[in-house]
C-alpha cells in the first residue's frame, strides 16, 4: 500500500503523515481541533523550531484559513514538552 505524504507548514519538510501533528478546521462547526475530525488539515513537525515559526508567523492559521486560538498552540507546546 502506498504511504500518504504530507508537508510541514513551517519547514516544508515532506514525510509520511504519521511523523506530523495534525491540526484540523472542522467544516461543520468552523472550529479548530487537534489530531481528529473531518475538514481542512494542516500538518506540523513535532519540533521546537517548527512550532516557534508556526506560532510567530501564523502559519497554521493561514493554512487552515481560520483563526487558531492560543489554546491550540499551548496544547502543542505541552505535548512537545512531554
Amino acid at each position: 500500500m502506498k504511504q500518504n505524504y504530507r508537508r510541514c507548514v513551517s519547514c516544508k519538510k515532506l514525510a509520511p503523515k504519521e511523523e506530523f501533528w495534525r491540526v484540523v478546521r472542522i467544516k461543520q462547526f468552523d472550529t479548530i481541533r487537534l489530531y481528529e475530525g473531518e475538514g481542512r488539515s494542516a500538518y506540523i513537525c513535532p519540533q521546537v523550531e517548527c512550532l516557534k515559526i508556526a506560532d510567530k508567523k501564523n502559519k497554521l492559521g493561514r493554512s487552515l484559513k481560520a483563526y487558531v486560538p492560543t489554546e491550540i498552540y499551548q496544547s502543542l507546546w505541552q505535548r512537545l514538552e512531554n
